[in-house]
């Protein structure tokens, strides 16, 4: 693959777009923050998301995150531009639910118009799939309007949807009510989430994690044809992968799915044994 020299794609390392695709086109990626026993470690660094959802019921305090600083992105965006690139998009977690956004556009006011910073109003492959579009057709040498255009397409298109093993992560991160995560948790609840307009939402819940994968098949092929997917998971590879399997006969897609233990920087808000989906709509 060959980016395009005078349009240079960023976003932040909750895109959760595998190692291999960033490399072909040249997607540059800001890595986040997680502060582990008061210390700072950046996404990926350290550990691989297998050790961290392994040792995650563990950890105590639970690990908070952190937005990359001002400056990160500031020495990125000089970085690209001193290289020769003319116009950068720079394409980030959704606002509401992360200042990753507002840190690289308050970088973007130094650079006199030449840095776009979009607020993907998804999460993981739902902001991955946005910076993939916006990749795949700036390769091809197209417009900044053209790519911003295809960009606001994918954001359009896109449907993210999981089901998490418990509430005690959600609820030690202060998202929910100490009852409400209690009552879950003594019921076996599995709760359904979905990233939606920049929130998460509760889309309903099933009693055991059999009737939950079920569930999660029943909203996937609801959503009618699919352009792209890709198969979530936090440390639960063998369910993602018979999950793919089982939908595989019921869907056609132009392009292979994905499946991806994602991202540490989410996970630690969701839990491991996770399963969801993240597609766009055809």
């Amino acid at each position: 693959m060959f980016s395009n020299p005078l349009i240079s794609i960023v976003t932040d390392s909750t895109a959760d777009i595998p190692e291999r695709i960033v490399n072909d086109y040249e997607i540059h990626v800001v890595p986040n923050v997680m502060i582990i026993d008061g210390k700072s470690v950046e996404d990926g660094c350290g550990f691989t998301r297998e050790q961290f959802y392994t040792c995650l019921p563990e950890m105590k305090p639970l690990p908070t995150t952190s937005t990359p600083a001002t400056g990160t992105f500031e020495r990125l965006y000089a970085n690209l531009l001193e290289r020769g690139t003319s116009q950068i998009v720079s394409i980030h977690a959704a606002s509401a639910l992360s200042g990753i956004y507002n840190s690289a556009r308050l970088a973007a006011s130094r650079f006199r118009g030449q840095v776009h910073v979009l607020d993907s109003e998804q999460l993981t492959l739902g902001l991955g799939f946005q910076v993939l579009a916006a990749a795949e057709i700036a390769s091809t040498g197209a417009s900044l309007e053209r790519i911003l255009e295809v960009i606001k397409n994918a954001r359009l298109h896109a449907r993210v949807m999981a089901m998490l093993d418990t509430l005690e992560y959600v609820r030690r991160s202060g998202r929910v009510s100490w009852a409400r995560a209690r009552l879950g948790n003594l019921l076996n609840i599995k709760p359904f989430i979905e990233v939606r307009n920049g929130k998460v939402m509760s889309i309903g819940e099933t009693r055991t994690r059999r009737k939950g994968i079920d569930r999660l098949k029943e909203l996937l092929l609801n959503l009618g044809p699919l352009e792209k997917l890709a198969v979530l998971h936090t440390n639960a590879e063998t369910d993602a992968r018979e999950f793919l399997d089982d939908i595989n006969h019921y869907i056609l897609l132009p392009t292979q799915p994905m499946v991806v233990n994602i991202t540490t920087i989410i996970g630690v808000y969701t839990g491991p044994n996770g399963l969801g989906f993240a597609a766009i709509l055809k």
